[in-house]
């Protein structure tokens, strides 16, 4: 079996890809262009697929959920990056979620502890829009005053599911959404209400 290509220039593109992710994080509600990986096998989004592989590698652990743990992917994602498979998400450094819908409760995955909240897991949700869909506020760290995130495909719940994740600061988990343009970020730090 083939395996799909990664980066061309894997240095500066995933350093770019990392560098995205990093200010998404840190000014939650901008979106940070990045340039997926065209030859990532599907269900893996392009940009999902940089993101994961400018994060992961050998020494991490990464979940993917039922529709993102194919042969092809698994295949792919040890292959460019050496990380190792985690089939409890609570075990996980990274999560892929190819279908945010179906997302499992936030408490399924490492939430940290007081003195490790750094042993957490980074989700990586595959949504379809960062521009169409539902609107957000967020307010918090790395916003003046506030800001507006409006995304498809996130569950209907995920508002109040967020608040319990903020609420557990400094544990909880840290949500990155790759989108076909780039990726936005909902840390465990960020207040999120309907807008």
């Amino acid at each position: 079996m083939a395996i799909a290509l990664a980066y061309a220039d894997p240095v500066h593109e995933a350093q770019q890809a990392f560098r995205a992710v990093m200010n998404a994080l840190a000014r939650p509600g901008t979106v940070q262009p990045v340039a997926g990986l065209a030859e990532a096998p599907a269900p893996l989004d392009p940009v999902a697929a940089a993101v994961l592989l400018a994060l992961a590698d050998f020494e991490t652990s990464v979940f993917l959920d039922r529709p993102a743990s194919t042969d092809d992917v698994r295949t792919y994602l040890t292959f460019h990056s050496g990380a190792r498979l985690a089939q409890d998400p609570a075990q996980a450094a990274f999560a892929v979620i190819a279908d945010p819908l179906a997302l499992a409760d936030l408490s399924s995955f490492a939430l940290g502890t007081d003195a490790y909240p750094d042993r957490s897991t980074t989700l990586i949700l595959q949504v379809p829009s960062l521009t169409e869909g539902r609107s957000f506020r967020l307010e918090g760290p790395g916003i003046k005053g506030s800001a507006k995130l409006t995304v498809t495909g996130l569950p209907a719940d995920i508002t109040a599911r967020l608040a319990a994740n903020h609420a557990l600061f400094p544990r909880g988990v840290d949500l990155v959404l790759a989108a076909p343009t780039g990726v936005a970020a909902l840390p465990r730090t960020t207040r999120i209400s309907e807008a």
